[in-house]
């Protein structure tokens, strides 16, 4: 978070505890800005036999996580902050690394997609967990928000498992990895 000033913050909360939140949400905005441009990237680079199920699948995961960019920015923008969705800001203060798969098979974008919603549902919990003693309101939203990433991250499973239920990505921590384990 930059050092703006807080002109105000939501009643019975400090101005110390809505700095630390809007890290928190700030942190989260750059995630969500970030999963729908990759998520987008993956519809317009997918290719072979089950392209046009994974194409239309991705569409709707888009507008949803721009819905959540939204809502993340005007909790910001509620509780005294500034949001930054600038791709400078995002690209700037981002702990990940950029999506890495170009035209790729359905199986191997979705491979790392298995991992690109691993990352940013682990970081959503961390968050929600932080903003326990610290703001219910705004743990509601991220709550709600992660319930739907889980549900997205189902949606890509499903097409990475076997009939015994083992994921052909088991053990893969790098999307590269993950594809490179699917097109196998």
């Amino acid at each position: 978070m930059t050092n703006d000033k807080l002109h105000y913050t939501i009643p019975g909360l400090d101005e110390d505890a809505a700095r630390t939140i809007i890290g928190l949400l700030q942190s989260r905005l750059h995630a969500a800005n970030d999963l729908q441009l990759t998520l987008k990237h993956v519809h317009w680079n997918v290719v072979g036999p089950h392209f046009i199920a994974v194409h239309q699948m991705l569409d709707p995961q888009v507008e949803a996580v721009r819905g959540m960019a939204d809502a993340l920015a005007e909790r910001i923008a509620t509780l005294g902050g500034a949001p930054r969705g600038t791709p400078g800001a995002l690209v700037e203060e981002r702990t990940w690394n950029d999506y890495s798969i170009g035209r790729a098979t359905t199986q191997e974008h979705l491979a790392a997609l298995d991992v690109t919603y691993q990352g940013v549902i682990v970081s959503y919990r961390e968050a929600i967990k932080a903003l326990e003693d610290l703001d219910v309101v705004t743990q509601d939203v991220l709550i709600g928000q992660v319930e739907q990433l889980e549900l997205f991250h189902w949606f890509v499973r499903a097409h990475l498992e076997d009939q015994g239920g083992q994921l052909q990505t088991s053990g893969e921590s790098t999307e590269a990895g993950a594809a490179r384990a699917a097109h196998d």
